[in-house]
């Protein structure tokens, strides 16, 4: 007689290499992930850069906005998936980030009228922004106003569009109930705001620090 059916052993640490490295960055991302490194700046994953890239070109994403440019390695896998004539409007605070993407979009052939960098405090320019005008939203700025963006990101969202959110599991303190840490807090609030929104059909996907994607009914 046969032995009973078990459930599948989840991956171990090994697996979860594997498939973070699966897609193989191409030079572009590869030199970007390391200007992160020189400006302090937490590198995007491998396989978060490759989850970006598939994202936008499920939706055939047009017009993106990104909340927190980086480096410009989320740009850089946002337009690998873009449409062809696609436009990214990246809003950060800190100029020096803005110019390592400025100079890492340029040196991958992109051009400048398909890109739009603004250095400023995104909570000032994001209510700024035309309702119902973008395909995609990423958020990948200062942890502790995920709530205030994902609220920004209903309202500039198309129907049928994209919220996707960055670090949705903050160095694993998000799954635990007992971190208080103000990021975690902060990022369980905008977990649960996206959980809540009837309009919002979400799935929470573990790649590098965590990736929340939301499509907008």
């Amino acid at each position: 007689m046969s032995s009973p059916q078990t459930a599948a052993e989840g991956p171990d640490q090994r697996s979860w290499g594997y498939a973070e490295d699966f897609i193989e960055p191409g030079d572009s991302i590869a030199t970007s992930r390391q200007a992160a490194s020189d400006l302090g700046v937490s590198p995007l994953s491998t396989g978060t850069a490759t989850a970006l890239r598939f994202l936008a070109r499920a939706i055939s994403a047009k017009h993106v906005v990104e909340v927190g440019t980086g480096s410009g390695t989320s740009g850089l896998a946002l337009f690998e998936g873009m449409v062809s004539d696609g436009i990214l409007t990246s809003v950060d605070a800190e100029a020096d980030r803005q110019d390592a993407a400025r100079k890492a979009f340029m040196a991958a052939g992109i051009a400048t009228s398909r890109f739009r960098l603004i250095a400023s405090l995104p909570l000032d320019v994001l209510p700024k922004l035309r309702d119902g005008a973008y395909d995609m939203v990423f958020i990948n700025g200062d942890k502790l106003e995920y709530v205030e963006y994902v609220a920004q990101a209903l309202r500039l969202l198309r129907h049928g569009g994209m919220v996707v959110l960055n670090d949705a599991l903050w160095d694993n303190k998000v799954a635990d109930p007992e971190n208080e840490d103000d990021e975690a807090v902060i990022i369980r609030e905008a977990l649960g705001a996206i959980l809540d929104t009837e309009e919002f059909t979400s799935a929470l996907l573990p790649v590098g620090a965590g990736l929340l994607a939301a499509i907008k009914a």
